[in-house]
C-alpha cells in the first residue's frame, strides 16, 4: 500500500471506526439506530469523532488511537450495561463518588455475560483488529506538534461540550433532559451524550465568601436564639407528626377555572379554613417529575434554588449524614419512619434515608395486604399502613412519619381494570385529565379516612398533606387551553402557577388557624416545627429570620420583601455548609 492510499484508509478508518463504535456500545442494551434520537445520534457520533483525532495526534498513529478509543468504548458500554442490569439505572458521573462501594459488594453479583454481550463484544473486538489496515502514522511529525493539534481539538471538544449542556440548546435539537428518568434520558440521547449533559451537576462550587467558621459561628448564634424562643413558647405538645407528601396532588383550578361533574377533593376544600387548620399554596422547584426535590428540600430546609438546575441531591449530594428532620426529631426523643409503598431503590431512598436519620423505612414489600389502584399501591393503603405503624409504636412516644406515595404517578393515559375514572371535565374530553381528577379524588378520601381516624386518637397529633408537584404538561393543557393558553407560551406569571400544590397543616388539638399562608418547600418544615411547639434546630432557626426577607424562594420563584435584613448568599453559604462540608 503506497502512501496515498495509507492516507485515504487512515482517513477511512478515523471517519467510520468511531461511529460504528458508538452504534455498538449502544448494542449492549438497545438499538441505538432506531432508540437514539436523530439528533442526538448525530451529537453522539461528533464526540467520538473529536475523541479519536485527539488520540490521533497524540499517539501520531490512526491504528493506536482506533485501538484505544475502541477499547475505552468497549469497556464503558459494558461497566454500563452490567450497572443497569444490577440496579436499573445507567451510570451516570457522580457514580465515581460511589465506586469503592462498588468494588465492596462486586462479589455479590453475577457477572456472567449474556448472549448480547458477547456478540457486541466480539463486534468490537473485530473492529478493534481490524484497524491494523489503517496504518496512517505522522512519523515525521514532531511529539509537541502532536500534543499543540491534539491541545487545540481538545479545545474544541470543550466548547462543543459546553453547547451540548445548554437547554435552549438541548430543547431546539430534541435532547431529552429530564434527570428524573435517567433510564429514558441515556435510552433516546446514547450513552456518550448522555454523560456530557449530566456533567454540570456534579459538584457544586463554593459560595462568595463562604468560610465554614463563620458559618459554624453563625449556626450557634442562631441555636442561642433558638433556645430562647423555645422559653417563651406556650404549645408545647410533643405531637406524633405524620407527614404525607402525595404523589403529584394538586388543585389544577389553580390554572385557571374549568367545570367538572363533580367536585374532585372536596374534603381537602372543605379543610382551607377549617378548625386547627393552615393551609395555603406551597411553591416547589419541579413540575411534572423529580419527586425527590420536594422531599429533599422539605427534609432538609435547603432549596434546589442554589443547586444546579436538573440536578437531583439525592442520587448526587447526599452521601454522608445531614441534619434533616427526622435525625433532629430522633434526637429529641422521636420515633422517626420513613415510608414508601415501591422500590427502596427509587431515587436511592435506601441510602439517603437512613443518612436523613430515620430510624425506621418501610417499602413496597413492607406493605401486606396492599390495595392497587391501576398498578400502583394506592393512598388508601397507605392510609392503613399509617395507622398500623401508630397503632404499633411505643405508647407515649411521639413519631415523626414521613410517607410518600405512589397513587397518582403518570401516566394518565392507560386503560385499566381495577380503575375507571368518573371525573369529566366540560369541554375537556382528554383522557389524561379526567383520569388525574379521578385519582385526585380518591386521594382526598383517603385523607378524608385518615384525618376521621386521628380525631379519635387521645394523643396530640398534627397531620402535614401536601404535593410533590403538579402532573406533565398533557394533563394541564386542557385547563390552559380552556382558560385560552398553552404551555408553550405561558407568561412568567402563569409559569409560576405550574409550581404551586396545596398543602395543610392539621391537628387534632387545638392551634392557630391559617389560611392563605403560601410559602414554598423549604420553609414548610420549619413552619411544621414551629406550629408543632417544638424548639426549631439552628438552621431552622436562621430560615425563621430569612423567610421574613424572602418569603417565597424556590428554583423558579423568588419573592423578596423591600428591603431584606439578610441575603440569598447568606443563606446560599448556611447551605453549601450544611450539605457539604459539616461534619467533614
Amino acid at each position: 500500500m503506497d502512501r496515498k492510499q495509507k492516507i485515504i484508509a487512515g482517513i477511512v478508518g478515523m471517519t467510520v471506526c468511531p461511529i460504528m463504535y458508538f452504534y455498538l456500545l449502544e448494542a449492549y442494551t438497545h438499538n441505538g439506530f432506531t432508540e437514539v434520537r436523530p439528533w442526538s445520534q448525530f451529537f453522539n457520533i461528533i464526540l467520538f469523532e473529536l475523541v479519536a483525532w485527539i488520540l490521533f495526534f497524540l499517539f501520531r498513529s490512526a491504528k493506536w488511537a482506533l485501538r484505544t478509543e475502541g477499547i475505552v468504548a468497549m469497556t464503558a458500554g459494558l461497566a454500563n450495561a452490567y450497572v443497569y442490569s444490577f440496579r436499573s439505572l445507567p451510570l451516570v458521573p457522580w457514580d465515581i463518588y460511589s465506586v469503592k462501594t462498588a468494588m465492596s459488594v462486586a462479589d455479590n453479583y453475577d457477572f456472567m455475560p449474556s448472549v448480547r454481550y458477547v456478540v457486541v463484544v466480539l463486534g468490537f473486538v473485530a473492529i478493534i483488529s481490524a484497524v491494523r489496515f489503517f496504518d496512517l502514522r505522522l512519523e515525521k511529525l514532531k511529539w509537541y506538534a502532536g500534543l499543540a493539534a491534539a491541545v487545540v481539538i481538545c479545545i474544541i471538544l470543550s466548547g462543543v461540550t459546553y453547547v451540548l449542556q445548554q437547554e435552549d440548546f438541548q430543547n431546539r435539537h430534541r435532547m431529552y433532559n429530564k434527570l428524573f428518568t435517567p433510564v429514558y434520558m441515556w435510552q433516546v440521547n446514547g450513552f456518550a451524550l448522555t454523560m456530557v449533559m449530566e456533567l454540570p451537576y456534579i459538584s457544586v462550587d463554593k459560595p462568595d465568601g463562604y468560610d465554614k467558621k463563620a458559618a459554624e459561628e453563625q449556626l450557634m448564634a442562631y441555636q442561642k436564639k433558638a433556645k430562647e424562643n423555645d422559653a417563651q413558647t406556650k404549645n408545647k405538645q410533643d405531637p406524633n407528626i405524620i407527614v404525607i407528601m402525595d404523589e403529584a396532588f394538586s388543585d389544577l383550578a389553580i390554572l385557571g377555572d374549568f367545570q367538572t361533574n363533580k367536585d374532585y377533593m372536596p374534603y381537602f376544600h372543605s379543610m382551607q379554613g377549617a378548625d386547627n387548620t393552615i393551609s395555603g399554596y406551597l411553591n416547589v422547584s419541579v413540575c411534572g417529575g423529580n419527586t425527590a426535590n420536594t422531599e429533599f428540600e422539605f427534609l432538609t430546609g435547603n432549596t434546589m434554588a442554589f443547586l444546579p438546575q436538573g440536578s437531583v441531591p439525592y442520587q448526587q449530594y447526599v452521601k454522608h449524614n445531614i441534619e434533616a428532620l427526622p435525625s433532629y426529631l430522633t434526637g429529641l426523643g422521636y420515633e422517626t419512619y420513613g415510608m414508601h409503598p415501591y422500590y427502596a431503590s427509587g431515587w436511592d431512598r435506601d441510602t439517603v434515608y437512613p443518612l436523613l436519620g430515620f430510624e425506621h423505612t418501610a417499602f413496597i414489600e413492607d406493605y401486606t395486604d396492599r390495595e392497587y389502584i391501576r398498578k400502583y399501591v394506592s393512598d388508601r393503603s397507605c392510609v392503613e399502613k399509617i395507622k398500623e405503624t401508630f397503632e404499633q409504636k411505643k405508647t407515649g412516644k411521639p413519631m415523626f412519619l414521613f410517607n410518600v406515595t405512589m397513587q397518582n404517578h403518570g401516566s394518565y393515559s392507560d386503560a385499566y381494570d381495577n380503575f375507571i375514572p368518573d371525573i369529566a371535565v366540560e369541554g375537556a374530553s382528554s383522557e389524561s385529565l379526567s383520569a388525574y381528577l379521578s385519582l385526585i379524588a380518591k386521594t382526598d378520601q383517603a385523607l378524608e379516612e385518615l384525618i376521621t381516624y386521628f380525631k379519635n386518637v387521645n394523643e396530640p397529633t398534627m397531620i402535614v398533606f401536601f404535593g410533590d408537584h403538579q402532573p406533565n404538561d398533557v394533563v394541564a393543557e386542557p385547563v390552559l387551553r380552556l382558560n385560552g393558553k398553552s404551555s408553550r407560551n405561558l407568561s412568567e406569571e402563569d409559569t409560576k402557577l405550574r409550581y404551586q400544590v396545596p398543602y395543610l397543616i392539621w391537628a387534632n388539638y387545638e392551634i392557630d388557624t391559617k389560611t392563605e399562608e403560601d410559602t414554598s418547600a423549604n420553609y414548610l418544615g420549619m413552619k411544621v416545627l414551629e406550629a408543632a411547639g417544638i424548639t426549631l434546630p439552628a438552621y431552622q432557626e436562621f430560615l425563621k429570620d430569612f423567610e421574613k426577607g424572602y418569603p417565597i424562594l424556590s428554583a423558579v420563584r423568588t419573592e423578596a420583601a423591600s428591603s431584606p435584613e439578610i441575603s440569598k448568599n447568606e443563606y446560599r453559604q448556611l447551605q453549601y455548609y450544611e450539605l457539604f462540608d459539616k461534619g467533614n
